[in-house]
């Protein structure tokens, strides 16, 4: 779409700047960069000074804003390093320290950064009055994590690169709306009638944003409709917003850029660095199993250089018509719901994402405190009528009861969990119940992804619930760091070993038995019938979990020579409800009945045929709302 060429708007920005701000302040340049507006100035020392000047402009303005130093204003890196050194305190624990003369920049890395940063932002002000360097913090992760180190290395060495996409994004953003915002429609390309492939197209008269685009687990070739007339030009779409990590929302998302998408991905920090984690290691899986991609591991790295990440609470314009702000959904590390408020007042659309609404031992509950919402879009996995689950507190006694009588009986306990979410929760239930006498103390073995996905929850600790995000910053509490947690790093031959050896407890991935290293523990552990397998997550239709939960025991196995035989299971196989990441149907319910005001629309979506529909008529009867159990490829406009 076409930028106003009558006049420059940055230009009449910079007035209304100029205007402003007191006349010993120059403003040398005024950028967009994505939904910010960047301010640089050659007085970047007495910006510093002004404390709630910042705060009021983007009052004003409206706009989240940014000072930076013009080039030259600054003192010299190898004099500014020790200096910001003598104003941050030793107990911060600085790890890094980086300047980046082409923004001004200067990224500092603390083990505490609130200590740096100090009360309401003191020594951060402090820092640009003294060196004229913006700075910006970054938690050192407590755990070692590839993931973080790689995904922050990366965006660093294209910083160049990414401000000229980010002045790009911000000139879509704040251009001039071609017509009035009389319209909303809500195109369903996934997940409706079915849990998986989630992916739905906003579009109003002006914009077009893509909510999610992920797979279908256990439905290999499932994908979005992402070839239908509402989704294309693909290169067009203004954004593409993604609710959370997990592959049945996020796995595709790297094909649009095969496609010729150049836009920007809105989520959340931990969400960029999970999603980036879980997508590589999906390539992985396929082509293990000798499957085609259905993209290169470039396509993952374009998609981490064009993320724009926000927080919680944050509103931010992401087109001329769209504003979009994230609420925490309590589904797994940085999971969002995510509200749209279109035009001037027109239409607010609330997309739910994965929701869980009371508070478990890892998160707060979903927020659901929206100033206005008239369509909600909510998913509906466990929104049948008796889909009530456990108390968690009975699912966790059940839990321990099942692996103390297998400990008993010398058995092992495999339990299949998702790396990001289940594996956590589970965690955190053992270590406690080993501490407290619960359980006897044994090992605690992590296969496939989990312990990196662990140490990316540790560097995101103001995600998580308050009592554990305090533990966690203590190290000596960090209840992840417990001696018992022990990492699956030698391959088949360890799995082996683990096998032969003393009663244990196995954490694997993948959470549905759909591939990875939970199959070699159900063929090492699968014929003794003193072990136990034990599910804890939702297993989808059509995947070999549901069907080993439905009773199945005979199992197509695939051995190293790439033959396939079946594998009979012979060990016990139990299922604890009470651990999922979703609501249940009294969750659901509960998210909509405490909604102020309740929305005047709901489309259920992500969940069996039986669930959307279930779901869709009980919220109906019991708040009188129009509802609706979309299929996919079904347009909804809102006038």
């Amino acid at each position: 779409m076409s930028t106003n060429d009558t006049t420059d708007p940055l230009e009449a920005v910079k007035s209304r700047l100029e205007d402003e701000i007191p006349d010993d302040l120059v403003v040398s340049r005024v950028a967009y960069e994505g939904p910010e507006l960047v301010v640089y100035t050659e007085t970047p020392r007495k910006f510093a000074e002004r404390d709630g000047l910042i705060r009021r402009l983007a009052s004003t303005l409206r706009k989240r804003i940014t000072v930076r130093p013009a080039a030259g204003t600054q003192m010299d890196p190898a004099e500014a390093k020790p200096r910001i050194l003598e104003l941050i305190p030793d107990e911060a624990g600085i790890t890094n320290l980086q300047f980046y003369p082409a923004t001004g920049e200067v990224l500092i890395e603390a083990e505490k950064p609130g200590l740096a940063i100090g009360r309401r932002a003191s020594t951060l002000r402090e820092i640009t009055q003294e060196v004229g360097w913006t700075p910006e913090v970054l938690r050192t992760p407590p755990m070692e994590s590839s993931t973080v180190d790689n995904v922050r290395n990366f965006l660093m060495q294209e910083r160049d690169d990414r401000r000229d996409f980010l002045e790009r994004v911000g000139q879509q953003i704040h251009r001039d709306p071609e017509t009035e915002t009389d319209w909303v429609r809500v195109t369903t390309l996934g997940c409706c009638r079915e849990v998986g492939r989630a992916s739905f197209v906003l579009s109003t008269p002006n914009s077009r944003v893509l909510i999610d685009c992920g797979d279908k687990p256990g439905a290999e070739g499932e994908v979005p409709y992402l070839q239908v007339p509402e989704a294309n030009p693909i290169a067009d779409l203004d954004a593409v917003v993604l609710t959370h990590a997990h592959l049945d929302h996020s796995a595709l998302l790297p094909l649009l850029f095969k496609y010729g998408y150049d836009g920007p991905v809105y989520t959340t920090e931990p969400t960029r660095d999970l999603m980036g984690l879980l997508q590589l290691d999906y390539l992985d899986v396929a082509a293990k199993e000798g499957r085609t991609p259905p993209y290169e591991s470039e396509m993952v790295r374009e998609e981490l250089k064009h993320t724009i990440t926000l927080d919680y609470g944050d509103v931010t314009d992401i087109a001329p018509d769209i504003k979009l702000t994230f609420h925490n959904a309590g589904h797994i590390l940085g999971s969002a719901v995510s509200h749209f408020h279109i035009g001037d007042g027109f239409h607010n659309v609330v997309f739910s994402g994965d929701i869980h609404y009371t508070d478990t031992r890892l998160f707060n509950g979903a927020s659901n405190d929206f100033p206005r919402v008239e369509t909600l879009v909510m998913e509906s996995t466990y929104g049948q009528r008796n889909d009530y689950q456990t108390d968690q507190a009975d699912s966790e006694q059940t839990l321990i009861e099942l692996i103390e009588e297998t400990y008993e009986n010398d058995g092992k306990v495999v339990i299949p969990a998702f790396a990001v979410g289940r594996s956590q929760e589970l965690m955190l239930v053992l270590e406690e119940a080993m501490r407290e006498g619960d359980l006897p103390t044994m090992p605690i073995y992590l296969d496939g992804m989990i312990r990196e996905a662990t140490a990316i929850h540790t560097a995101y600790p103001e995600f998580l619930r308050d009592g554990l995000r305090d533990r966690i910053l203590h190290e000596d509490e960090n209840p992840f760091l417990a001696d018992q947690f022990q990492q699956v790093d030698g391959g088949q031959e360890m799995r082996e070993d683990i096998a032969g050896d003393d009663p244990c407890i196995v954490l694997s991935t993948s959470g549905m038995v759909t591939g990875g290293p939970i199959m070699s523990w159900l063929e090492l552990l699968g014929g003794d019938p003193e072990n136990r397998l034990i599910f804890v997550g939702y297993q989808a239709q059509g995947t070999l979990g549901r069907r080993i939960q439905s009773g199945r025991r005979e199992i197509p196995f695939s051995d190293r020579g790439g033959r396939t035989e079946q594998l009979t299971l012979r060990l016990g196989v139990e299922s604890v409800s009470g651990f999922s990441g979703h609501a249940d149907r009294n969750g659901l319910e509960n998210f909509v009945g405490t909604m102020n005001p309740r929305p005047e629309e709901i489309l259920c979506v992500h969940g069996d045929e039986a669930s959307t529909d279930q779901l869709s008529s009980g919220l109906y009867q019991k708040y009188d709302v129009r509802t609706y159990a979309p299929r996919n490829l079904e347009t909804f406009r809102f006038d």
